[in-house]
């Protein structure tokens, strides 16, 4: 037994040090995290019956080498493999689109529909959402006091991500469900009774989608993302109309529950250091890199990234058996001290490189820059609001999300 091998065996079960659902990783994640990287760079979690990969080094090579599988169906505990004849809207999604198909397709897509994401349909769609925003913040007047989480922050992900893709109002009711749960689908902590739940959730909206492209194949509009779609469809024969639908479900899944997270843990970081507040804010250029620092600081996530061994295999030192779950779990080294002095200050200016916040390589999110633009708008619009604007109270932390520290509410001060 190697010196290293006799200290492991001394230590608790990692499961006595490391539980993402407790209260304690909730009220102060540091110390779980840092437990979890100190006993290797790649580890078994029990609980989850999964790897773990700690390493940020490690994790940017396999995002780079896409050598474990993104398809939830390669899941050793994932339910069977439908028959193509028996595939729902669900599964045509989730077992042919292009963020787990092969390698190819996806960087075809990539490739085709990049000018649907340059820096000009960013401004337009900040153009197109800042007047729903003037009007959340209109309707609000000029309260006293208010939980910008159930005023602003929850509203915000459903107004980009409908106005991005042009869904008209009449379909909001439909498409508000697929919005909120679709990223639960392949969350591997779930029951199955609550994945087929959010399963049967997603063909209702996948129909309304498919209703909504139709229209838009009739009625064309400049600048809307699904017609930019439909014309890059129409020029290139590997691109299909589930495609589309895939991509504007990979928009959701990038742009709803963790755009929630963005909103309150950014206006909270910002509201708990005002000095802060004007180097982040100065541009969109800044705030992308204070976006970072905000994440980095405030350690929210609990999962990381779900990936499947394809067949069985060797990953750094270690037997993976065909289908075991592997996490990439890069938040892990985000208050360790040797990458990143004096990590519990927030500085906004802080350098990132390379920044790994949205992943890295192919699987770069290619929204990337949209979801950022959409923040910038919010919080800039708020201070300006309220330029002396602070929290009522310092908020409490909700334990029960699946993938992230939430905060229960984020009251503030207006202080008109």
């Amino acid at each position: 037994m190697s010196t290293d091998d006799a200290v492991l065996e001394q230590l608790p079960k990692l499961e006595e040090v490391f539980d993402p659902s407790s209260d304690e990783y909730c009220n102060n994640p540091i110390k779980q995290c840092m437990a979890l990287m100190e006993r290797g760079p790649f580890v078994f979690y029990e609980p989850w019956q999964a790897w773990v990969m700690t390493d940020i080094g490690d994790i940017m090579e396999c995002w780079r080498k896409e050598y474990l599988s993104s398809d939830f169906y390669d899941w050793e505990f994932a339910p069977p493999r439908p028959h193509e004849d028996d595939w729902g809207n669900f599964e045509k999604a989730l077992i042919g689109h292009s963020l787990v198909s092969d390698h190819d397709h996806h960087r075809l897509i990539r490739k085709v529909v990049s000018p649907a994401f340059s820096r000009n349909v960013v401004d337009e769609i900040q153009r197109r959402i800042e007047p729903d925003i003037d009007k959340l913040f209109d309707a609000m007047g000029s309260p006293k006091s208010f939980d910008y989480i159930t005023e602003v922050a929850e509203h915000i992900p459903f107004i980009t991500i409908t106005r991005l893709i042009g869904v008209p109002e009449k379909y909001w009711d439909e498409i508000k469900p697929l919005l909120e749960n679709f990223t639960e689908t392949w969350n591997p902590t779930i029951s199955e009774e609550r994945r087929e739940e959010v399963r049967q959730q997603c063909n209702r909206g996948i129909d309304m989608i498919k209703v909504v492209i139709e229209e838009r194949r009739q009625s064309p509009q400049q600048d809307d993302f699904l017609s930019t779609m439909l014309d890059i469809e129409a020029k290139n024969e590997k691109f299909t109309e589930w495609d589309i639908i895939t991509l504007v479900l990979a928009l959701i899944g990038a742009g709803a529950d963790t755009t929630l997270m963005a909103q309150q843990w950014s206006v909270y970081a910002l509201t708990k250091h005002p000095d802060q507040r004007q180097p982040a804010l100065e541009s969109a250029e800044t705030f992308s890199n204070a976006f970072s620092e905000i994440m980095r600081w405030s350690l929210n996530s609990k999962m990381g990234f779900a990936r499947y061994a394809p067949e069985d295999m060797d990953v750094l030192g270690q037997r993976v058996r065909k289908g075991q779950l592997v996490l990439l779990m890069p938040h892990l080294c985000r208050m360790d001290p040797v990458k990143y002095p004096n990590p519990e200050v927030l500085d906004v200016k802080r350098n990132f490189d390379p920044d790994v916040q949205f992943g890295y390589g192919p699987r770069y999110c290619i929204g990337a820059a949209m979801a950022k633009r959409q923040l910038f708008l919010t919080i800039t619009k708020l201070f300006e609001r309220f330029p002396n604007i602070e929290l009522a109270e310092e908020p409490e932390r909700d334990s029960s999300n699946h993938n992230s520290i939430a905060l229960k509410k984020l009251m503030l001060k207006t202080n008109v």
